[in-house]
């Protein structure tokens, strides 16, 4: 073990900052979407007051509920408000109902409550009602209304689509939409789009890629931890990520059928922190180091292999967990929040909270208890991640017990920690201490992907782990 490190950790600390000081200029923004499908869920005005101190600028709603859009007024928070997939069809018979709709529904609240846009209806080619058919000429009634009222300068119109709406995927290049959907629908959106200077929605879950391929998809490349990366076989681009890839996918299909200029906006991404059985991948960790890492890559800067320049913009699937939503496990897990406004693990959402990247961790990943657990309960232990690989633990070690200042003694030859002599029992005996004298702050258990946080005391032989209380 080499303790000596900290000249080099200095230097890595103060170049890093030079350039974490130069690319948010071309940051990308990260927003939340608010579902409300429970029936626990604190008040509206509760819920901005959470977001403000949270640093939230972006918020997407799936409907526009009259006390949520008062309750957001002055807040500085921007909306995504939508137009339900049930009223696509009187939305797009008749612009009257799109007049009411936007005078009932957008005039009295904004510009107090910033609305900024729009989502006609929600992943409509995968809606069971068959509702495609209404989709464009909805949106068309839609921006005909905000044109008549002199608010289509100020509020864009989209259509969240799912990824289901692409025939292929892979390699990303080769993306292109379903051939039934490209000339009835796909192509008069897109036109559309770039007529009123909108963007495209696309809800892009790697969750639900990884858990139906594990035996081809790594965890590491869809939780944005380092790999080796695909490459694209066609152009020679290196994905490091699912949901990069998948992106790109996106704007390859658009390419391919006349449309290279419109941005995206990725208006659902997310992963559970519980699921059932057969759901792969679907645990506390695992979502705390994809959203940690996605808030990461997206608020340092940069766009995807195929746009290199066009920066990210997501929107955080879900701010709840909400109780009474259907189907698998999963479906009521996504929350950031358990209901009483609890962190279900704590990882940064603005731009502030990446200053503890500079502390030898690279994003935030802290497991919290859920609501109404006794207090041994809210006790949490730092351990190695050993799919990081040797090297990385190994470097993660040598900071720790270096410039972290954690108590590495027991982990000496001859010392009561010493066994097992290897580098996954080191490493987590010595993150944990830096974890534990940092009082388990937000930011310091995860050393760059190698460390995630637990909430059983860790085993290694008779090694006693401590706690913030010992």
């Amino acid at each position: 073990m080499e303790f000596n490190t900290q000249i080099s950790h200095f230097l890595y600390a103060f170049f890093f900052f030079l350039s974490f000081q130069s690319v948010f200029s071309d940051s990308g923004t990260i927003g939340i979407n608010y579902g409300r499908i429970a029936n626990d869920l604190p008040s509206p005005p509760e819920v901005v007051q959470l977001l403000k101190v949270q640093g939230v600028t972006k918020v997407k709603l799936f409907d526009t509920d009259s006390d949520v859009l008062t309750a957001f007024s002055a807040s500085g928070i921007s909306l995504t408000v939508a137009l339900p997939n049930e009223q696509l069809s009187s939305a797009a018979s008749d612009q009257s109902f799109t007049d009411t709709w936007i005078q009932s529904n957008i005039l009295p609240y904004h510009p107090n409550t910033i609305i900024e846009a729009i989502a006609v209806g929600n992943e409509v080619f995968a809606d069971p009602q068959n509702t495609t058919q209404f989709l464009v000429p909805a949106m068309k009634n839609i921006y005909a209304s905000l044109l008549k009222y002199n608010v289509a300068s100020s509020i864009k119109i989209s259509s969240p689509v799912a990824l289901s709406a692409l025939q292929t995927s892979y390699p990303s290049s080769s993306g292109s939409f379903k051939s039934d959907l490209i000339e009835p629908v796909i192509k008069p959106m897109l036109s559309l789009l770039q007529q009123t200077g909108s963007y495209l929605m696309v809800n892009a879950y790697p969750f639900f890629a990884y858990t139906a391929n594990t035996d081809t998809i790594s965890l590491d490349y869809a939780l944005f931890r380092d790999n080796s990366g695909n490459i694209d076989s066609n152009n020679g681009h290196v994905y490091k990520s699912l949901l990069e890839a998948q992106i790109d996918a996106v704007f390859a299909a658009m390419g391919a059928i006349g449309f290279n200029d419109i941005k995206v906006v990725i208006s659902e991404t997310g992963w559970p922190s519980m699921g059932d059985e057969n759901e792969v991948g679907a645990s506390q960790a695992n979502a705390a180091a994809y959203n940690g890492n996605l808030v990461r890559r997206v608020l340092t800067g940069g766009g995807t292999p195929l746009r290199p320049d066009e920066p990210l913009n997501v929107y955080l699937f879900a701010l709840f967990n909400e109780n009474e939503k259907t189907g698998p496990t999963s479906e009521r897990n996504y929350g950031l929040f358990y209901p009483n406004e609890q962190k279900v693990y704590d990882i940064p959402l603005a731009a502030a909270g990446l200053g503890n990247m500079m502390n030898g961790s690279k994003s935030q990943v802290v497991a919290q208890p859920p609501a109404g657990g006794d207090a041994s309960v809210g006790q949490t232990w730092c351990v190695a991640n050993e799919e990081a690989g040797e090297e990385k633990l190994q470097e993660a070690l040598d900071y720790a017990c270096g410039e972290g200042g954690a108590d590495c003694h027991p982990i000496q030859p001859g010392a009561t920690c010493y066994n097992p002599n290897t580098i996954g029992a080191h490493a987590s005996y010595a993150f944990n201490s830096y974890y534990q004298k940092n009082a388990r702050g937000s930011g310091t258990c995860d050393f760059g992907g190698a460390a995630y946080v637990v909430t059983q005391p860790p085993r290694f032989g008779s090694c006693n782990f401590p706690t913030s209380r010992n």
